[in-house]
């Protein structure tokens, strides 16, 4: 059982769609309890860093508490930022801070938000990307994530190169929308119903 955690975000009924697809059995859910009991956790995110922090914050603890048990995690688009420290885009908001560093805004030069699709390109292997490594995927974002650690596996260029997927032990994310991106992205999620099953 996978949970699609519930924070008010407006993708939570496509990317649970997107999973039934493949054959995944979701439950979207903002019950720490049942974040407790199930398999994995997802987290989608469209939105600000600041309010989807509010709205997390009673699920805080739970979700680091699972991450730190080593239970699968996939963030999706504002799923990824909220994993790091700090953003740019809420000062003085902690994030989950699961991974160190910082979301900044897309420089100037740059059409904001940065949306369409954009091709991967691979930095290092990783389970989530299996066959779909140098794919286009859609991105929709102003905001794009600069962590401290090595936990890059794929990046894109739009006027500068941004993080577009990282892998951290358990923890996986994407910058770009699975849910959005055809059969690449359902391709995506399959793989983390693989992790799941390892």
């Amino acid at each position: 059982m996978i949970a699609i955690i519930d924070y008010g975000s407006g993708n939570l009924r496509s990317i649970s769609n997107a999973f039934r697809k493949i054959g995944a059995d979701v439950q979207v859910t903002s019950s720490p309890e049942f974040l407790n009991e199930s398999d994995a956790l997802v987290l989608p995110g469209v939105g600000a860093f600041g309010s989807a922090m509010a709205k997390l914050e009673n699920l805080r603890d739970p979700i680091i508490r699972n991450i730190d048990d080593g239970k699968p995690f996939l963030g999706i688009c504002l799923g990824l930022q909220v994993l790091l420290s700090e953003s740019q885009e809420s000062p003085g908001v902690r994030g989950l801070d699961v991974i160190k560093g910082e979301v900044v805004r897309i420089p100037p030069g740059n059409k904001v938000p940065h949306m369409g699709w954009n091709q991967l390109v691979p930095r290092r292997d990783s389970p989530l990307l299996e066959g779909v490594e140098e794919e286009y995927f859609y991105f929709v974002h102003s905001y794009h994530a600069e962590p401290a650690d090595d936990v890059v596996v794929a990046t894109t260029e739009y006027g500068i190169e941004m993080t577009a997927a990282i892998e951290a032990d358990n923890v996986y994310a994407t910058q770009f929308h699975p849910e959005k991106s055809g059969e690449a992205g359902l391709d995506i999620l399959r793989n983390f119903r693989e992790i799941i099953r390892r």
